[in-house]
């Protein structure tokens, strides 16, 4: 059997028929447009392929690498907050809370010197144990601050402000003739002002920095201590005769007050010195320690003590060495002290004045030298007067 020229494998004659049949889907195709579009569909399920791969990867995060932090060779560092966006927007309180703590370097192995904090702390705790133990605490009354009901007195002790109100800190006047009370109790306490007080912390506010406390409890505390407490012997500390220190509380003209030991006293001007004087202010401060004997001292109430001191008896009287110093007839310099209608107040040399008549020639001015000749003593009242015999001008 002989094959045809033209005749081809039945394989081969499948295949080049379903090719013959692709191809004219193709031109069919292009000619609706059908073939475009499943071209089109192919490849961009191709592309979609590709595209979602990428945007998976995209999606993944990254895995970044831990860097080592840089360790600060101070103590701590503050870690910034997660909750705070935008620094800029930070207040100065924000900021302050914020501010990481440095360590103090310090020259030897126990550092002296404090911080604000730590010294915050310490006064704390120190105003904590006084008023749980009831102690008595000593300062200067440095202030004086109006309040809706009253005066209130203004004491520091380190970082704390330390109040005390005007019923808690004087005694209340027998007579306020007629003024309010906040008037009378502002100008009492603005007296005192620079005095050194005692007190006793009643409260402390630590988180305002402010403490209350009561004065006139503290003088009750050292009343009871020094005017009925006694020694070993079983004698009171204070009695008629001994001599005390006390504090200048309030100066006037007339005198001054002092706190002895939690009792407030009153000395006249006639009790300041063996001197003529005309103004306690000119000679005393409140503030001032001053030397004082006790006079007389009544203790049968013990609510209410009463004494009376005097700082001129505390020192040497002045006449006793002006008897030996000075003799009646001689002429001796001094300087004008005082001029009123009795006449010339010269202070002679040791703290004597010497009552003279008015010269001549002229009343001489406070403050000028003169000669005074020695005209008689009187060793009882210890007073001594003279003539003025010659007077230095003043330049």
């Amino acid at each position: 059997m002989t094959k045809k020229k033209n005749e081809l494998p039945v394989e081969e004659a499948a295949n080049l028929h379903t090719d013959m049949e692709i191809n004219d889907e193709v031109v069919s195709g292009f000619e609706d447009g059908s073939g475009i579009h499943e071209k089109e569909s192919v490849c961009q399920t191709e592309s979609e392929i590709v595209a979602n791969g990428v945007k998976e990867s995209e999606e993944k995060p990254k895995r970044k690498r831990k860097t080592a932090v840089k360790k600060n060779e101070s103590d701590t560092e503050a870690k910034p907050s997660p909750e705070v966006a935008d620094q800029s927007e930070k207040t100065p309180e924000a900021e302050e809370a914020v501010r990481p703590i440095r360590r103090v370097m310090s020259i030897d192995a126990i550092r002296t010197v404090e911080t604000d904090a730590e010294r915050a702390d310490r006064d704390l705790v120190d105003l904590t144990s006084a008023m749980k133990t009831g102690k008595i605490l000593s300062g200067s009354l440095q202030g004086v601050e109006e309040t809706k009901d009253d005066a209130v007195a203004v004491v520091y002790r380190g970082s704390y402000k330390i109040i005390i109100p005007a019923r808690e800190a004087i005694l209340p006047p027998d007579d306020y003739r007629g003024q309010p009370v906040a008037d009378v109790h502002r100008y009492i306490l603005t007296k005192r002002l620079g005095a050194e007080i005692d007190y006793v912390i009643k409260g402390i506010d630590a988180e305002s920095g402010i403490a209350v406390a009561s004065r006139l409890e503290a003088m009750r505390l050292k009343r009871k201590q020094f005017y009925f407490g006694t020694d070993r012997d079983g004698n009171n500390y204070l009695y008629p005769g001994v001599c005390a220190e006390a504090r200048v509380v309030s100066v006037i003209r007339a005198g001054i007050f002092v706190d002895l030991f939690g009792l407030e006293v009153y000395i006249p001007l006639r009790e300041l010195s063996y001197q003529r004087m005309m103004d306690a202010s000119v000679y005393f401060q409140a503030g001032q320690r001053v030397l004082v004997k006790v006079i007389s001292l009544d203790r049968t109430d013990k609510n209410n003590i009463k004494a009376v001191v005097s700082v001129k008896q505390a020192m040497e009287n002045p006449y006793e060495k002006a008897l030996r110093r000075y003799t009646v007839g001689n002429r001796y310099v001094g300087t004008v002290s005082m001029v009123d209608t009795n006449g010339v107040f010269v202070a002679l040399d040791g703290g004597i004045d010497c009552l003279c008549s008015f010269p001549k020639r002229g009343r001489p001015p406070k403050g000028a030298r003169v000669t005074v000749r020695i005209l008689g003593i009187n060793k009882e009242t210890n007073r001594v007067w003279g003539a003025i015999t010659h007077t230095a001008l003043l330049r």
